[in-house]
């Protein structure tokens, strides 16, 4: 009888085993070899893994301006279910921070006037250099908004701002490539606009921001396309973005997989969806119902089944069904400051000009171990050389004398 024989998975089985599983489980997985570190770490295992859209996993985050706490939930399971931390000890405690969008597992934050792209999942942040066409002294005149998102076609990451001078009534707009690490200027916008200083909407391909157009004093979505690189302009449903509305709890996100505006007033909550994207006549109101117990109901998310997550003001997290019945709410505020919540999906991935500069980085590294390697086996080789030479000599001069 054969004795037992260990257990052998071929690597490509192992891969694909590994690539199915949760981030939090792979973070772990670091820890038992080299092999499987160095496979979870490389940006190609990364990418695969979160093309896979069953590993995804959509958690909210919450922190709080002052103290930096965290919690990061996922509510896919339940608002109830424990959360989790998540270190935000490399931002100076006396920044006041601000989320500004997600995207691909990256959050964009503002702090002190600094802009940081942080990953939760991971850990990896990497401040983004200020930009040559603004200036501090700007920052009271411009109602100043930011986005953030990934053109796939080059495989890089835009971070967008747009900005509107009430003074002189003109507006600004730049990005910032990772790839390029560089800030341009898009001259021409031109948009009579106040926008919407809440977390926007990234859906195909594009940001999307909520604003309302002084001149026709109605609502509008004004959207800046990542691979045109442009800015255009998508109406609000007929009689929904008229100046009535403007005092009303009003709001811009993705309901399921569409462009979706939520109103509030009166307690009662609409949801307007656009069933086809940039068609006017595919508007449709969806759903409506009581907020009575939540009286400052604020969508945030979607779940897989339809339920909707929002915040409760600034004091907790609220969850409907998909009938507008309540399901559960929970707190989250534990210190002074309104929290700021988003959703983000976790995700292993890095960013582009970072892998660049990593890889440089070995390389150059690479190449100066190699030369260290050479100059000492030179040294050694021309040592053994000398000691050679010597002792020829010394047995010279013997054998003469």
């Amino acid at each position: 009888m054969e004795k037992n024989k260990p257990l052998y998975l071929p690597s490509e089985l192992v891969i694909q085993i590994l690539v199915r599983l949760p981030v939090k489980s792979l973070i772990c997985f670091k820890c038992v070899c080299k092999s499987w570190f160095s496979l979870i770490s490389d940006p190609n295992f990364a990418n695969s893994h979160f093309q896979l859209t069953a590993t995804h996993t959509h958690r909210i985050l919450s922190i709080s301006p002052f103290s930096l706490k965290t919690q990061s939930i996922d509510f896919e399971s339940s608002l109830n279910h424990k959360s989790t931390s998540r270190n935000l000890n490399w931002l100076r405690r006396s920044s006041y921070l601000k989320i500004k969008g997600s995207c691909r597992g990256f959050l964009l934050l503002t702090a002190s006037s600094k802009l940081y792209l942080w990953n939760p999942s991971t850990g990896f942040h990497r401040q983004i250099p200020a930009s040559p066409f603004y200036s501090d002294t700007l920052l009271f005149n411009f109602n100043l908004l930011y986005g953030f998102g990934y053109e796939q076609s080059r495989d890089d990451y835009l971070l967008v701002s747009l900005s509107y001078d009430v003074n002189h009534a003109s507006s600004q707009l730049e990005f910032f490539s990772l790839r390029d690490n560089t800030w341009k200027d898009i001259e021409g916008t031109g948009y009579p606009h106040y926008l919407d200083p809440k977390p926007v909407s990234l859906i195909n391909g594009a940001i999307h921001w909520l604003a309302f157009r002084f001149d026709l004093m109605v609502h509008v979505i004004v959207v800046f396309d990542l691979m045109e690189r442009k800015l255009l302009e998508i109406p609000t449903p007929d009689g929904f973005g008229h100046y009535d509305h403007y005092h009303k709890y009003i709001g811009l996100w993705v309901f399921g997989d569409f462009l979706s505006l939520w109103t509030k007033n009166d307690h009662i909550v609409e949801i307007w969806v656009m069933r086809e994207y940039k068609v006017h006549s595919s508007w449709t109101k969806t759903l409506v119902f009581p907020t009575n117990a939540i009286p400052y109901f604020s969508p945030i998310y979607s779940t897989k089944n339809g339920d909707i997550i929002g915040t409760n003001g600034n004091t907790g997290l609220v969850k409907y069904n998909g009938k507008g019945q309540l399901l559960r709410q929970c707190s989250y505020r534990d210190d002074l400051g309104e929290p700021q919540v988003v959703m983000y999906t976790e995700s292993l991935l890095s960013l582009p000009h970072f892998l660049e500069t990593l890889n440089k980085f070995k390389k150059t590294t690479q190449t100066r171990r190699l030369r260290s390697k050479k100059k000492c086996k030179d040294t050694i080789t021309s040592g053994i050389k000398k000691k050679k030479e010597t002792m020829r000599s010394k047995w010279k001069r013997g054998a003469e004398s």
